[in-house]
């Protein structure tokens, strides 16, 4: 959320233009109270583009053809403009009253060498709210000049081709990533690389729809060569063979930008709150000695590693005449079917004083929170489960090393851990394994090929593999109908990047064959 000084700044930036902007303006090269002209023709955006709230140094970007209008006359430059992407220190004026905003610096992008594509300009000034809204209020008091949209710079950048869908996806992931791996994540995705996977099958699934194209309107004639169609068989074989191992990922790109939903769960008053307060170290949950206090999930989010997860504590597992209750331990499985890790928590005081029955307890302890899908009865995912004994201080420790002794040669059983949340005894060794859990359900972000990090993506890839299958259904009985779905997969993969075009396959057709030779 923008913070409330943020959001009154520019609330108070926007009426004040609203005000100012009651007379038409007309849409021309214009000097208006002594301010030099400015080309209207085309809107001129400006922004404040750093962080919101009070800082040291604030900086105000303007795109568009009034850009260098706007340093001519807020920066006292009567000349030539400055030379590109070098900072000057000048005295930020009011283009009228001349009056002194700020002393700051200024930067000159002309365009296409900028992150729009447009002529651009920054302001580097102080951040202090009354200087921010000062600058906001002299840039839109200028002709052609207005605040601009939510993404619009962005979205400007993508029109001129700096950026495809993805790029801007990355960038956008970039700025909210909250962790090194989610960072890691989007900066490689910012780069290019998914984009540049998507555009190489873009490229294979045109180079098929023309030969197709082309075997459906010349081959009669004889002017192509044999086996064409054999060709574009392989490659549209070779290339539904690798979506589908892009989309076999388990989900780990998008789990990775959105965070790992780990469930704390388990019986009442095993210390499942404890364990929730001590991980995030503050007083999230009410922890009392009552059976049932927590009724309702409680959430927090939690770096560990580098690696981003939302934690949810949940209401204790067990029948209760209590409606409140029963809705909470109803919440409580629902969220244990969405996890994507359960720390199924065990109070250590509970267990069979005879080791050699711990573990057909624990058998028993998982299966009461575990979805019955997610395990044979016997056998437990040790990848979507820890298993966690605390309290571990109240047990005597001959006990404890009975009871690892007996876990060690039973089998089928998730990692244990053995913690106390009083005393911290286990922590350490907890965390290492919490890590391991959800670094192997998020992946390495930087090796391998680019993950998939969005629903849609996968969505359109999907509808790619469909299309496919459709040439591959009507190759032999109708190929116009075959060549309509090499072309839907097409339109599928440009939704994702943004760029698909007819005129593309042309080409192509124009390159690959020697049309009437």
């Amino acid at each position: 959320m923008v913070p409330s000084m943020s959001a009154w700044i520019w609330r108070r930036t926007i009426q004040t233009l609203k005000t100012s902007r009651l007379a038409p303006v007309k849409r021309n090269l214009c000097t208006c109270n002594g301010a030099p002209g400015a080309m209207c023709d085309a809107e001129t955006i400006f922004a404040l583009s750093s962080g919101h709230g009070r800082c040291g140094v604030a900086v105000v970007r303007v795109s568009g053809p009034a850009s260098s209008t706007a340093l001519r006359s807020m920066a006292g430059i009567t000349h030539d403009l400055p030379p590109p992407r070098k900072a000057l220190l000048r005295s930020i004026t009011e283009p009228y009253s001349k009056e002194v905003l700020d002393r700051g610096l200024i930067i000159w992008f002309p365009g296409p060498h900028s992150f729009t594509g447009e002529d651009s300009a920054e302001f580097h000034v102080h951040g202090g709210p009354a200087v921010i809204t000062a600058v906001l209020q002299a840039l839109g008091s200028l002709p052609g000049m207005r605040p601009a949209d939510a993404g619009e710079f962005t979205q400007r950048a993508f029109y001129a081709g700096k950026l495809g869908l993805t790029e801007v996806e990355g960038l956008g992931d970039l700025i909210h990533a909250e962790t090194e791996a989610q960072r890691r994540q989007a900066l490689r995705q910012m780069s290019g690389e998914l984009g540049h996977l998507y555009q190489d099958w873009s490229h294979k699934l045109k180079r098929c729809l023309a030969h197709v194209e082309a075997f459906i309107d010349f081959s009669e004639d004889e002017l192509i060569e044999d086996g064409v169609l054999n060709q574009v068989d392989r490659s549209v074989c070779d290339l539904q063979a690798e979506i589908e191992r892009h989309l076999n990922d388990e989900r780990r790109g998008e789990r990775l930008r959105s965070g790992v939903q780990v469930v704390i769960a388990g019986a009442t008053n095993a210390g499942k709150s404890s364990l929730l307060n001590t991980l995030c170290q503050r007083p999230a949950a009410i922890v009392s000695p009552i059976a049932g206090t927590t009724r309702d999930i409680v959430e927090t989010s939690l770096d560990i590693g580098g690696f981003p997860i939302l934690l949810s504590d949940t209401a204790g597992l067990r029948d209760s005449p209590d409606l409140v209750e029963r809705e909470g331990v109803r919440r409580a499985r629902e969220r244990v079917e969405q996890a994507d890790l359960t720390l199924v928590v065990v109070d250590a005081t509970q267990l069979p004083p005879d080791a050699q029955q711990v573990p057909a307890y624990l058998q028993d302890q998982l299966r009461s929170v575990l979805p019955a899908k997610e395990h044979s009865g016997t056998e437990f995912p040790s990848e979507r489960c820890l298993l966690v004994l605390n309290k571990t201080d109240l047990v005597p420790e001959e006990q404890m090393q009975e009871l690892e002794r007996e876990l060690s040669r039973s089998p089928g059983l998730p990692p244990l851990c053995q913690i106390s949340c009083q005393t911290n005894a286990g922590m350490q060794a907890f965390l290492a394994a919490l890590h391991g859990s959800v670094k192997a359900l998020c992946g390495d972000p930087l090796s391998g090929a680019p993950s998939l990090t969005q629903a849609r993506h996968r969505a359109h890839l999907q509808q790619c593999i469909a299309a496919l299958a459709q040439y591959q259904r009507y190759r032999d009985t109708d190929l116009a109908l075959a060549a309509e779905g090499v072309r839907l997969s097409l339109t599928s993969l440009g939704r994702i990047t943004g760029r698909v075009g007819a005129e593309e396959i042309l080409d192509i057709i124009f390159k690959d064959f020697c049309i009437g030779k």
